[in-house]
């Protein structure tokens, strides 16, 4: 996959992974402030990688393996931090579980847990976020602004939501939606030196009520926070600083 790099010439890394459906810029806010004291590594995961755009996303569990090869090879052993939102998430919490590289810190952002339902019933879910998704692509910006709140999103926002939607194949919506509600993990708990905080946006608890409990469940310890006024995804996009300063607040404790 393709990695960007910020702020090389400083010791902590953090290694931060983007949702599904958005492009590793939607760090841009964030990546000004944080690169002044830390070592960014972003990957572009692909089937979301305008610079490789025939490349489909493959599975969490693929894209686990191949992010923890690349910082074995390039020397990133330990880290400072991983960081994930939503399906970034899922990667962080896949990584923690492998234990192929170790971190001080994870901080999951309203990260998505497995399904622990039959496989039939994964199926069908996994149908319903697919043809929604498929049906965004072909949704006018106009149709497509009624999806979220104005408020919070300008139309130079649905505009690159929908840029970003028409750049992945349907092989890539299904395997992403599908591989992060249902990669593998672990039965038991997961034994991790790293301190772990999950978070999420007040107007998202009740969606994220079974992540939680799984959270809870498989890493034993984990500091939950939970940011008003804010849904899902939203907390590097649209409160910048305040996101910084989260983070550096759980890499500083």
């Amino acid at each position: 996959m393709t990695i960007h790099e910020f702020g090389k010439e400083n010791k902590y890394v953090i290694v931060m992974f983007h949702p599904l459906g958005v492009w590793w810029d939607v760090f841009e806010y964030v990546i000004p402030e944080l690169s002044e004291c830390f070592h960014l590594i972003i990957p572009a995961i692909p089937g979301m990688d305008p610079d490789v755009p025939l490349r489909d996303f493959s599975s969490i569990e693929d894209l686990a393996e191949e992010m923890e090869d690349w910082l074995h090879a390039n020397g990133h052993d330990h880290v400072c931090c991983l960081y994930g939102c939503s399906m970034g998430g899922a990667l962080v919490m896949r990584m923690l579980a492998d234990g192929k590289i170790t971190a001080d810190n994870a901080v999951i952002d309203g990260g998505i847990t497995p399904y622990q339902l039959p496989k039939p019933v994964t199926y069908l879910i996994g149908m319903k976020d697919f043809m929604m998704t498929m049906a965004g692509r072909y949704m006018s910006v106009k149709a497509l602004s009624s999806v979220f709140d104005p408020d919070k999103y300008s139309e130079e926002d649905i505009v690159y939501i929908k840029k970003v939607l028409g750049s992945m194949s349907a092989r890539t919506v299904w395997r992403g939606f599908y591989s992060t509600n249902n990669y593998s993990m672990p039965s038991q708990p997961v034994r991790t030196d790293a301190h772990v905080e999950y978070w999420y946006g007040e107007d998202e608890r009740k969606a994220r009520d079974w992540d939680i409990e799984y959270v809870r469940r498989m890493f034993p310890g984990t500091v939950f926070k939970e940011n008003k006024g804010q849904d899902h995804a939203e907390f590097f996009t649209l409160h910048p600083a305040e996101f910084c300063k989260s983070l550096k607040t759980v890499i500083e404790r």
